[in-house]
């Protein structure tokens, strides 16, 4: 498979090439080969060299999925300059998360399926190798097929090392993982995933230029998860007040929520510290909840995003939150 291999957002890759390139090579070793476009890895790129890099990427009839090296925080500004004819014309699976929801948000518009998770430098560049599960989800994804997502045992949020002196036999710090938790009533939903990282959601709320008409998302699943920003308990609320107060919340027939990732270099926080900053967002997760859309099933905890192992989100695809036997399925 020829996946194409972009930096619509960030440029980490020019500033971290050992990543990169290992990030690459364990592309390599599951099967694919990567095609690089002119601003992969240009330390500077202009949103509208990137669009064009978008653009060519979906039109070109040899790419097979197209695949981000990583996030970043400014790619909203990508998609006004971007032809959504081309796109339209030229549907494929496209990778990645955290910022790229902007992307996934676009592609959604067009009624092209894409998938929240994957990155060059994160999960392929993991260090010691890609967790087994990631792996896993990720191949299944571009397959396609029907997969279950399974709680893990153990989990990780804390980044190994400075990747300035990245070392890739580092061994990732791992932590018990606590049970996804259920709420609301046990029954079985089945919806179109719409969603992403909470703090791009939250630009969209703000710019009100990509988001449809609130009836648009009726009937869909809402999965929403949080960045390195380690966003506290009140914005989290905030945002989905903000949803809530536009009528789009309450649409959605069942919400599955990501673990949240407690740690960064400018946070490092202990085993406490986490335990707390976890509990307080899904205090504020269920607060909202209960004020603007009441009895709606949430599955809290569930490891997409910006942890690790990290599974991937058919975004526009099916997802079924099964509460009667508590799985979740996604058909990618």
């Amino acid at each position: 498979m020829r996946i194409a291999v972009l930096s619509p957002s960030g440029r980490a890759a020019a500033l971290f090439p050992a990543v990169y390139e290992l990030g690459i090579a364990r592309l390599r070793e599951l099967g694919h080969e990567p095609v690089e476009f002119p601003t992969t890895l240009a330390p500077v790129a202009s949103p509208a060299e990137r669009a064009r890099d978008v653009e060519a990427a979906f039109a070109d009839p040899e790419i097979d999925a197209v695949l981000a090296t990583i996030g970043g925080d400014d790619q909203i500004k990508v998609l006004p300059l971007l032809d959504p004819e081309i796109l339209r014309a030229n549907p494929k699976p496209f990778f990645g998360y955290s910022d790229n929801t902007n992307l996934h948000v676009f592609l959604w518009n067009l009624d092209i399926r894409s998938f929240y998770g994957g990155s060059v430098m994160v999960q392929l560049g993991r260090p010691s190798g890609m967790h087994p599960l990631s792996r896993e989800s990720f191949e299944a994804a571009l397959v396609g097929g029907e997969f279950e997502l399974t709680p893990p045992e153990q989990f990780g949020d804390e980044e190994v090392g400075d990747w300035g002196s990245f070392d890739p036999d580092a061994q990732p710090e791992m932590q018990w993982a606590e049970p996804w938790s259920w709420h609301g009533p046990a029954e079985r939903v089945e919806g179109q995933a719409w969603g992403g990282c909470l703090e791009i959601v939250d630009f969209h709320l703000r710019a009100d230029r990509w988001l449809l008409s609130p009836e648009a998302y009726a009937g869909s699943v809402l999965f929403l998860e949080t960045s390195e920003e380690l966003p506290d308990d009140e914005y989290v609320y905030r945002v989905l007040l903000g949803m809530g107060e536009r009528g789009l919340l309450q649409q959605f027939a069942a919400v599955v929520w990501g673990r949240p990732k407690a740690w960064s270099f400018e946070s490092p926080n202990s085993p406490q510290q986490k335990k707390a900053y976890t509990d307080a967002q899904r205090d504020a997760v269920l607060r909202a909840l209960a004020e603007y859309h009441p009895g709606v099933p949430l599955v809290f905890g569930v490891d997409f995003g910006h942890t690790d192992p990290q599974y991937v989100i058919p975004y526009g695809g099916r997802i079924v939150v099964d509460g009667v036997e508590r799985r979740l399925t996604a058909t990618y």
